[in-house]
């Protein structure tokens, strides 16, 4: 089923993406779909190595030389997966930006951070130096930064791990790109400095209407953020629709399970469910649903066929043998 319209900012079909090894292709995002509307929120989310990042990296092309990759994806009608290197080279940063996990193996160590984010503004501004230098004041300002002028002469060590992913964000939006891309922003922060950093995206996405693709493993994280949830596992979708559909009413068992797996205070202490097992190995994927060795509802039809991807309520899809309401005989 084709989710694509032309009101879309982003619309993404059947995007596949596989590495060369010396054991063979690794498959490790196939046939994704997804469409993003200007000042959508996307949430992308599974377990490690479920794809949502070889995702991210696919649409700002920057894939492992062994990588390859099939399908589209058009932003603003344009399908950037077929683009030359100079030509994504200008859509970077001022059309799409990325926020990577780690800030401090993102900023280099040896320049102040003042002149790093000048240097985005004078190559794809034009502006000069005493130009750059205020607009980077400003946008330090816009997400939160206290004594921002001061900031600007500091080199990223002398940040901690919450201001340096700020600086990340404001370097990402000095452009004010159309779209933001989040690869796990706030893994590497405790969970005060983490909701600071998700109510600035949020507060960002209204003030620039920018739209955001939020990868994470840990659905808590989109709650209060996201529009639409993908929910991925071994490179396929196996739910999608919008965040209170995915939250409030999930169908597949996967979801099901990532959600049970969030420590709640409304239960009894010590006691938090798991996901038994592991991911599949993509070199060797189990016949039939990619999630039937860990699925507590699997059953033979699960063993013999991979479920398609269906829509099964306006707007929700999912790829699952099992009914909404259960087996069907």
């Amino acid at each position: 089923m084709s989710l694509l319209s032309t009101e879309n900012l982003l619309e993404v079909e059947n995007l596949r993406v596989s590495f060369g090894t010396p054991d063979g292709f690794v498959t490790a995002v196939n046939d994704l779909n997804f469409t993003l509307g200007q000042g959508e929120t996307l949430g992308i989310v599974g377990e490690s190595g479920s794809g949502k990042s070889q995702t991210a990296f696919a649409l700002m092309g920057l894939l492992a030389n062994n990588g390859v990759i099939k399908g589209e994806a058009r932003f603003e009608g344009r399908n950037i997966l077929s683009l030359h290197e100079k030509e994504m080279n200008r859509i970077r940063s001022k059309e799409i930006a990325m926020i990577f996990q780690d800030p401090m193996t993102s900023l280099n160590p040896y320049m102040k951070v003042g002149k790093q984010l000048m240097e985005v503004l004078m190559l794809h501004k034009g502006m000069n130096k005493a130009e750059a230098f205020e607009a980077s004041v400003k946008m330090l300002d816009a997400v939160k930064m206290p004594e921002a002028r001061k900031r600007m002469n500091m080199y990223p060590h002398e940040f901690s791990g919450g201001m340096r992913q700020r600086v990340m964000i404001a370097m990402a939006l000095l452009c004010q790109p159309k779209l933001l891309i989040a690869d796990e922003p706030t893994t590497a922060l405790d969970v005060t400095v983490q909701a600071q950093i998700l109510t600035l995206l949020n507060e960002l996405k209204d003030d620039f209407n920018t739209s955001i693709i939020m990868i994470t493993h840990d659905l808590g994280v989109v709650a209060g953020l996201c529009d639409k949830v993908l929910v991925m596992y071994a490179g396929q979708t196996m739910e999608y629709g919008s965040a209170e559909d995915v939250f409030y009413r999930p169908t597949h068992p996967y979801t099901q399970g990532l959600l049970q797996a969030i420590p709640r205070l409304d239960t009894d202490a010590g006691i938090l469910s798991t996901i038994p097992g592991n991911p599949p190995n993509l070199l060797n994927l189990p016949p039939g649903c990619p999630f039937q060795t860990r699925c507590e509802y699997a059953k033979d039809r699960c063993v013999e066929n991979i479920p398609p991807l269906e829509e099964f309520a306006s707007g929700q899809l999912r790829a699952c043998h099992k009914s909404v309401d259960g087996w069907v005989a």
